[in-house]
């Protein structure tokens, strides 16, 4: 089989429109998409992230990889910054790449990963204890629509699990010397880059997916 074959599993979610249309059922993608520094962190030492900003140009296009997922995979400290999208009226007087993402981010189900959290305060969204990788699995198998897994903490878990099948990394032009990393230490994961595109802002694009067989 070609080299380039064996790296197809991302191309799977288009397929999957197709082929269930023909009675036969693919399994979903669990996505990891992060904005992070060129040195791979996603917040510098002191917590910040202002250097993340995607601009409307990035934004268009984060939100077109969005679109598709059907719901979204959280840990605490990550649900509490994204919440904010929940408030319709917050984003009125925002451009129409904001609301388009507001709106994209309500209509999604997402599931809170968090041993403390009591209550959420947006709709179609869950509380779990514990992340379990085999519960994840059967979602995937189940799921009409992609996953996607936000905050570097719970991907690190997806990843060392081997769920993650495709990976949205977008670098900015920018060292911070330290901070988060996006992506977890002790992982060796085979990667193939399907796509690549640099932005006006110095922002660029990598779009890998995980080989087959891993």
């Amino acid at each position: 089989m070609p080299r380039r074959a064996l790296a197809c599993l991302c191309l799977l979610g288009w397929l999957w429109r197709t082929r269930t249309r023909k009675g036969r059922r693919i399994i979903a993608k669990l996505i990891y998409s992060t904005i992070a520094s060129l040195d791979g962190y996603v917040a510098d030492e002191d917590g910040k992230f202002d250097w993340a900003a995607p601009g409307e140009e990035v934004h268009a296009y984060v939100n077109d990889l969005e679109r598709p997922v059907g719901t979204y995979l959280y840990g605490r400290r990550m649900y509490d910054t994204m919440v904010a999208w929940e408030t319709a009226e917050t984003f009125t007087d925002q451009s129409p790449v904001v609301r388009d993402f507001a709106a994209i981010w309500q209509a999604a189900d997402k599931i809170v990963y968090s041993k403390t959290l009591e209550s959420v305060s947006s709709a179609k969204t869950l509380i779990e204890r514990d992340f379990d990788p085999e519960a994840i699995r059967r979602m995937k198998a189940s799921a009409e629509r992609d996953i996607s897994v936000g905050g570097p903490g719970l991907a690190a878990q997806a990843i060392k699990a081997g769920l993650v099948d495709v990976f949205h990394l977008f670098l900015a032009p920018i060292l911070v010397g330290g901070g988060n990393r996006s992506l977890p230490d002790g992982v060796r994961l085979e990667l193939e880059l399907l796509g690549q595109r640099r932005f006006d802002n110095g922002m660029v694009h990598l779009h890998y997916c995980a080989r087959a067989g891993r």
